[in-house]
């Protein structure tokens, strides 16, 4: 069995951290709960130089290793490593936030976990490592399901008809429409280790 798992707002509480951010630096006040957008430039309403100012200072290592885990993830994740599952992060994190991200996961008991940072959205330059993937290294992997809470993400699930999408709910993908059957929505890790198991 081969899982996919995205990092942010799947196994840690990045945008409650973005929110408590936005007030931090601009003064700006959205709850979690009503984060709309995936986008952060959308969510929050900042302007170009903010967004900037903003993702830098989202994935300064003290920010990132400040992320509280999503409940349960952690230990899901571990039951499936030592059921001999092959279970990869796959994050759309800078390649730069690497360390930080890698250390998070032993920090929270996933040292047995494999990281990777896929150039997603076209943000990184290229960084060749066992860690860093671009998209062409990415379609070449296979999996059985995926947990991820971005709709931005999905289109990236498009090369494997058969995948079953675990989508972990979340304020920004609850107007999501699925493309198909295959997309189940998730309230939380239990419910998640349900259906894998």
């Amino acid at each position: 069995m081969k899982i996919y798992v995205d990092f942010d707002d799947c196994i840690c509480e990045t945008a409650r951290n973005f929110s408590d951010l936005a007030v931090e630096m601009f003064d700006i006040h959205v709850p979690y709960e009503n984060i709309r957008f995936f986008d952060l430039d959308k969510a929050f309403n900042l302007t170009e130089e903010q967004y900037d100012r903003f993702l830098q200072r989202g994935h300064e290592p003290e920010v990132l290793l400040s992320y509280d885990e999503t409940p349960g993830a952690s230990e899901v994740i571990n039951e499936w490593i030592s059921s001999g599952y092959d279970v990869s992060i796959i994050t759309g994190r800078p390649f730069s936030s690497y360390e930080p991200s890698r250390r998070w996961l032993d920090v929270h008991g996933l040292e047995n976990v494999r990281l990777y940072c896929l150039n997603k959205y076209g943000r990184d330059n290229k960084i060749y490592s066992d860690y860093s993937l671009e998209l062409e290294d990415y379609y070449r992997m296979k999996f059985d399901f995926a947990i991820e809470d971005s709709p931005k993400a999905f289109k990236f699930f498009d090369h494997l008809p058969d995948l079953k999408v675990l989508v972990y709910d979340r304020p920004w993908n609850r107007d999501t429409e699925f493309a198909n059957e295959n997309y189940i929505r998730c309230i939380d890790w239990e419910s998640i280790r349900k259906i894998v198991h």
